[in-house]
């Protein structure tokens, strides 16, 4: 699985600022046989974590993120930047490198006690998934653990999410 990903995923160099070689997934997103195998091998990973919801960040980590809940046979949970959601929610502000960004989740997003399974397409510094794992706890809910298709691991944002989850796993490591 892991060289089938490595094979689809594009190196972008500079993107999104110079010195960045960004892992674009997009091209994974037309071999649907990959696709389908991707959330199988992550739904096989995580069912014994026993989550009650899967947790998708925006916007890549609704990719996997629908299909990964619907194969637990659990809800989707989409965790979004601040002002996306219609409905009442819940936020949680984090600091960037340079600045802060807020998330949030519908209020009635689960019940309290669920364990909830966090998705998202790359881990990189943490910080993104470290802000969901905190929203989540902000409306009781419990951290079932992180998948991720890639983790850069060069970053060691895993360290920053085992407070939460000793449950920490991707499919492909750079």
């Amino acid at each position: 699985m892991e060289q089938r990903i490595k094979t689809a995923v594009r190196d972008v160099p500079d993107f999104p600022k110079p010195g960045i070689l960004f892992k674009d997934i997009t091209p994974i997103l037309k071999d649907y046989a990959l696709c389908h195998d991707i959330v199988q091998v992550m739904a096989d990973q995580v069912r014994p974590w026993k989550p009650d919801g899967v947790a998708g960040i925006e916007s890549r980590g609704f990719l996997f993120g629908v299909g990964l809940a619907e194969a637990l046979a659990v809800p989707f949970i989409p965790v979004r930047k601040l002002g996306k959601l219609p409905y009442e929610t819940i936020t949680h502000k984090y600091d960037l490198e340079y600045g802060s960004a807020e998330v949030e989740m519908h209020v009635d997003a689960f019940q309290p006690g669920a364990r909830i399974l966090i998705h998202d397409d790359l881990l990189a510094t943490g910080g993104t998934a470290q802000a969901a794992a905190a929203l989540i706890k902000k409306a009781k809910g419990e951290i079932a653990g992180f998948i991720f298709l890639i983790h850069l691991s060069f970053l060691s944002g895993n360290t920053r999410l085992a407070e939460y989850s000793e449950h920490i796993h991707s499919l492909v490591e750079y």
